[in-house]
């Protein structure tokens, strides 16, 4: 259920702008992961608002546009697949967390971030497990970042077609394993998640 509880409790401690931070890509095999920083008006009501997972496609294509339009700021990061590989998924998540909350035009004040780690964040945050589902800045970055990244996921797509991007976003598809199989990997896959294709 989304609820501003955690909003208010934290505006209470007279912080004034609170973004919601969320990412997405952390599990395919190529391209990079993608979070998102938003910052809503309190008490504003998205309709049909929720977790990216449980919505379509074209349910977050047009919330993208709903909460673009209405927020305060908003804004995206990116960490990419080379620093996926150099640095692990885990802080390259984090990494592409900071950019984002960097890209705010309002600088926010506190975080509140989804999961539960908030490593190298550099303003007061808090960690909200489940928070997609629960406050409705993390769930609108959940939705900004999912589809930032399957935007990227189209265009890669064109630059190299055989492997179906935009079907499967890169997930590890059986389609996606055969063609990489039959290809080998392209520049924007992970080479540390293809340590699998050694051993075959």
């Amino acid at each position: 259920m989304l609820d501003y509880t955690y909003e208010e409790a934290y505006a209470a401690e007279e912080y004034a702008n609170i973004c919601g931070v969320d990412e997405a890509g952390r599990g395919p095999l190529m391209g990079p992961v993608c979070a998102a920083a938003v910052i809503l008006p309190r008490g504003l009501v998205i309709e049909g608002l929720n977790d990216s997972k449980k919505l379509s496609e074209k349910k977050r294509e047009a919330l993208f546009t709903v909460i673009t339009g209405n927020a305060v700021a908003y804004g995206i990061g990116f960490a990419s697949a080379e620093e996926i590989d150099e640095i692990n998924i885990l802080n390259a998540s984090m990494l592409a967390m900071e950019r984002a909350i960097e890209a705010l035009s309002v600088k926010a004040d506190f975080a509140l971030i989804d999961g539960n780690c908030k490593r190298n964040i550099k303003i007061p945050a808090e960690t909200v497990v489940g928070g997609d589902a629960k406050v409705p800045s993390i769930a609108a970055a959940s939705v900004l970042a999912k589809v930032s990244r399957d935007r990227l996921c189209y265009e890669l797509d064109k630059e190299y077609p055989q492997y179906g991007f935009a079907k499967h976003k890169g997930y590890g598809t059986r389609e996606h394993m055969e063609a990489l199989r039959k290809y080998g990997p392209c520049p924007a896959h992970r080479k540390t998640f293809l340590k699998f294709l050694d051993n075959e």
